[in-house]
């Protein structure tokens, strides 16, 4: 645990540092802030690879859904931690360049500032961290490694949604690789944030020998409610995609950047 920890401590904000330094020296016509926020996408990117790694290893190694084991469901997660620590205090130095390259004050507003853009992500990781740590590390007790490592996939969409913030940063909305992004986006995070959850109540019906709709009334209720907190961010977060894929593909802006 403390190892792994560590090492996850050094990892990410090494990479961070490691990318920053590297762009700054390589593209010296891009601003602070432009390396900053493409390393800060980088980790994510790296983050959201090696968690989906993880979950597909936990998912094919656990034929019982319930009672299979795989180091990777615990050990992951503490691996988890200083990422999601390090992610916090790399959103706010986004916008500490950002404030700083548009000659604004620096002063208690951009904390403000800071935690009024990106409050629904940081009440993201509060919960991570807070609640679904101590439910994955202590209380499930030796069960549900599978589902872990259902949870792990989610982040299959994390790199192409930091694509395409790298791609709004550089001005490069109106190329071709934008829009094929924007399609990836759509459909990873469809496919891994939505539909992860019937898949979960369909594996588990599978194994009891249930239809997917008698499924929620044969586990405890609190599973449900569980899930139900899960996946309520993901549809918000999902129409919000759609509402951008509306106006790339269907709107004015669309019409504009072909």
């Amino acid at each position: 645990m403390l190892l792994t920890l560590a090492w996850g401590s050094v990892f990410f904000p090494g990479l961070f540092a490691l990318s920053t330094w590297w762009l700054r020296r390589s593209r010296p016509q891009w601003t602070k802030n432009d390396c900053v926020m493409i390393s800060t996408r980088l980790v994510s990117s790296v983050h959201g690879v090696l968690a989906t790694g993880s979950g597909i290893v936990i998912i094919y190694s656990c034929r019982d859904v319930m009672t299979d084991r795989h180091w990777l469901a615990r050990e992951y997660v503490w691996f988890l931690i200083p990422y999601m620590l390090y992610d916090t205090y790399a959103m706010y130095l986004c916008e500490w360049y950002k404030t700083k390259e548009e000659k604004r004050r620096h002063s208690f507003t951009t904390f403000q500032n800071f935690l009024s853009k990106n409050r629904l992500m940081l009440t993201h990781h509060a919960v991570i961290l807070l609640a679904l740590v101590p439910v994955a590390q202590r209380l499930r007790g030796d069960l549900g490694d599978f589902f872990v490592g259902c949870i792990f996939t989610a982040e299959l969409s994390t790199p192409f949604v930091s694509l395409g913030r790298v791609l709004i940063q550089l001005k490069q909305q109106h190329t071709l690789l934008y829009k094929v992004n924007g399609i990836l986006t759509l459909a990873t995070f469809f496919a891994c944030r939505i539909l992860l959850f019937p898949f979960m109540y369909w594996s588990y019906g599978q194994q009891q020998g249930l239809r997917l709709y008698q499924v929620p009334f044969h586990i405890p209720v609190h599973c449900n409610v569980a899930n139900a907190f899960l996946i309520a961010p993901q549809i918000y977060w999902f129409s919000l995609l759609c509402k951008k894929a509306v106006q790339l593909f269907g709107g004015p802006q669309g019409k504009k950047d072909g």
